[in-house]
């Protein structure tokens, strides 16, 4: 593709994501009106709930020597953009450690996709940067996307966003979701708007998914195989919706406001999720342990038929009209 044709790309990627973020925001000060009752219930959780504890970060962040410096750069693709500024000692000294002045492209690729997406762990939160998402250790999927982006165009790869429109199989669906009645109502309310993401990056000519969310043991405890850097999550983790999938150089405006919004309203459903997220990663440690470690399970895993496709919802709604039919 030419920079012409990826900017008619980005331009029908903005149309796709305007009408998503058009019709989830409608839909959801719809459900607010409706669901006030669950929200002041559910807001705060009860001392006999099981609270979250922050696990501690799973690596060391290296300090930047001034020799170190690596150059940055303007190009598309290259340049820090929305959460996504790699010109910080963090980004810069992970990105040096890892191999960004001596590796390969496709190594070093292949190095940080193996970091971000075994060492930074799931923690459902507002979106912020990535240098404060590599000194916490934790962060959304889209966290982790942005960190992998912030390494590889700190070493001089280009890597861009992939999002889409998705439907998760039951397995996540149960950690995520059905954990708390509120989440619950608000995904089955707004799922066709929830976005979920990839990474891509380019890599001999061709980009590249980077499929970073998940810890093997998470994707151990959902019974699916351990993707590899090139291995889509589409088909295998989510589903996504028809006509959805969008390329972004940056993080598109009002991605992030659902997780803001359930944060400031029910901080008590966001700890929910993050509870059983730890638990669903213990699960995932003894299964791992049981089948004889990672490669081992991955192995078997590989070898069975993968999840089915979820059975979708597809009542009749007023604000989705497809061809131009509707009431």
């Amino acid at each position: 593709m030419n920079s012409q044709d990826y900017r008619l790309d980005e331009l029908r990627a903005q149309a796709t994501y305007t009408r998503l973020l058009l019709f989830g925001t409608f839909s959801l000060a719809r459900l607010l009106i409706t669901s006030a009752g669950d929200v002041k219930k559910l807001r705060v959780t009860k001392e006999t709930e099981t609270h979250y504890i922050r696990p501690p970060r799973l690596y060391d962040l290296p300090v930047l020597q001034p020799k170190q410096q690596i150059p940055g750069s303007h190009e598309k693709y290259l340049r820090p953009t929305r959460f996504c500024n790699y010109n910080t000692p963090e980004v810069m000294g992970m990105a040096d450690a890892l191999g960004a002045t001596r590796l390969p492209p496709a190594d070093y690729a292949q190095a940080a996709f193996e970091f971000v997406k075994e060492k930074i762990l799931l923690e459902i939160m507002p979106l912020d940067d990535v240098d404060v998402t590599l000194r916490r250790g934790t962060g959304t999927c889209i966290h982790l996307i942005s960190v992998f982006i912030a390494l590889c165009r700190a070493a001089g790869v280009p890597a861009r966003y992939k999002m889409f429109a998705q439907n998760m199989i039951q397995t996540m669906r149960e950690v995520l979701i059905d954990v708390d009645p509120l989440v619950k109502r608000w995904y089955d309310a707004l799922g066709y708007f929830m976005i979920e993401g990839e990474g891509e990056v380019f890599l001999n000519g061709r980009w590249v998914v980077a499929h970073v969310g998940p810890t093997a043991e998470r994707q151990a405890a959902a019974g699916i195989p351990i993707t590899r850097l090139g291995e889509d999550a589409i088909g295998v983790w989510f589903f996504a919706r028809p006509g959805t999938i969008m390329h972004f150089e940056s993080i598109p405006w009002g991605l992030g406001s659902g997780s803001r919004l359930l944060h400031r309203i029910a901080p008590g459903s966001m700890e929910r999720i993050n509870v059983s997220v730890t638990q669903q990663t213990e699960q995932g440690r003894r299964i791992l342990e049981a089948a004889g470690g990672v490669q081992a399970y991955d192995n078997a895993t590989r070898s069975k038929l993968g999840p089915k496709t979820p059975a979708v919802d597809l009542r009749a709604r007023p604000e989705i009209v497809f061809g131009g039919q509707g009431r």
